[in-house]
């Protein structure tokens, strides 16, 4: 049976549930990696990997939801919250593009006194001063926001789209199974909520990013079932760029466990590269795993390195503070075997050599 499996895995044909779970409860390890990049190379034939110079800005860390995996949030009222003001939101973009930037993720918390009215100026601040995309506000955010201003999502995002918002990053989708989100995060948005800001988002021409927390209380069925509610949607949408995988961090944090391991990591990059048949690109998670294991995850399926991450906060709030440079992702690449080239949120080639469509 695995072996009838792993044929149709390297043929590229769609996996079941069944299927893509009996190859990741048996499939060797080495049988994984090579039908992921087998799959990899089928979808990305030069021997490119990307990367995005961009920063992550945090313009709050004042939230609500109280999730037990954050160590980031601070509740309100609580030493140590803050919101960024205008000055230094313009600097760190100013910084930013100093540096090569050519985008800025935008990412906050669940605040109780910001309405939609102070999202709109923010983003108009930026766009009137600077250059550079904006991609914001996850579907947690958009969710709030709605539910502040009584609002369907797809309404925000329209409004939030007008004043600049340029495309949505998959946070907070931690696992897509709500019995896993009402233990780890029962006050942010349910699964279905999260699909249906992407569903909105990609309706009204915009592209989204999908992310999957995961290696704290979940089942490789979990896993599963989050893999494939993504890849139903993106049959419906297209509107998915990449797929972002990446581990729970547990240090300083009220949800206790084992660190994944970096075979678990591996496993499971190899199978949503099987799994996700329909989302062109996979990002490695260089910030949780560290930059060997994200080398070597480049043999896994990936063919993205993600961000150089100018700055960021919320894995460093856990205790995990990876960084590197542009030039030293450039020569990881280097070092296996692939050409490195900056792209945008597009997933288009923007450094010398042209534009185009990239991966």
């Amino acid at each position: 049976m695995i072996d009838s499996v792993s044929d149709k895995a390297w043929k590229g044909d769609r996996l079941s549930k069944d299927e893509a779970l009996l190859l990741w409860e048996k499939a060797d390890f080495y049988t994984l990696a090579t039908l992921a990049h087998h799959r990899r190379l089928t979808l990305h034939l030069d021997p490119v990997v990307t990367y995005v110079n961009d920063r992550n800005i945090n313009y709050t860390n004042i939230c609500t939801s109280g999730c037990r995996f954050c160590a980031f949030y601070r509740a309100p009222g609580a030493e140590g919250g803050y919101v960024l003001s205008r000055e230094e939101l313009a600097t760190k973009v100013e910084e930013t593009i100093a540096l090569g930037g050519t985008q800025i993720l935008l990412q906050g918390g669940m605040h109780p006194g910001l309405r939609l009215s102070f999202y709109e100026e923010m983003l108009r601040f930026i766009k009137e001063l600077f250059p550079i995309h904006i991609h914001a506000f996850s579907p947690p955010e958009i969710v709030h926001l709605a539910r502040m201003e009584e609002l369907e999502p797809k309404e925000v995002i329209g409004r939030l789209q007008r004043s600049g918002l340029d495309s949505i990053p998959g946070g907070g989708a931690e696992i897509l199974v709500d019995q896993v989100r009402e233990s780890i995060s029962p006050n942010k948005c349910s699964s279905s909520e999260w699909l249906a800001v992407m569903e909105a988002a990609h309706e009204l021409g915009m592209k989204t990013t999908a992310t999957m927390m995961f290696g704290h209380i979940e089942t490789l069925e979990q896993r599963l079932e989050h893999l494939l509610r993504l890849r139903e949607l993106q049959d419906r949408t297209s509107g998915f760029t990449a797929f972002i995988p990446w581990t729970f961090q547990p240090g300083n944090t009220a949800l206790q466990a084992e660190p994944a391991t970096a075979m678990d990591y591996l496993r499971t990059l190899a199978v949503s590269r099987l799994v996700l048949d329909n989302i062109r690109n996979l990002q490695v998670s260089w910030v949780t795993m560290g930059s060997g294991v994200a080398q070597v995850a480049l043999q896994f399926g990936a063919n993205d390195f993600g961000s150089t991450m100018i700055e960021e906060n919320v894995v460093a709030a856990a205790g995990v503070k990876h960084r590197l440079s542009v030039d030293e992702i450039r020569g990881i690449i280097t070092d296996a075997g692939y050409v490195p080239r900056q792209r945008n949120m597009a997933y288009e080639l923007i450094d010398s050599g042209g534009a185009s469509s990239g991966g």
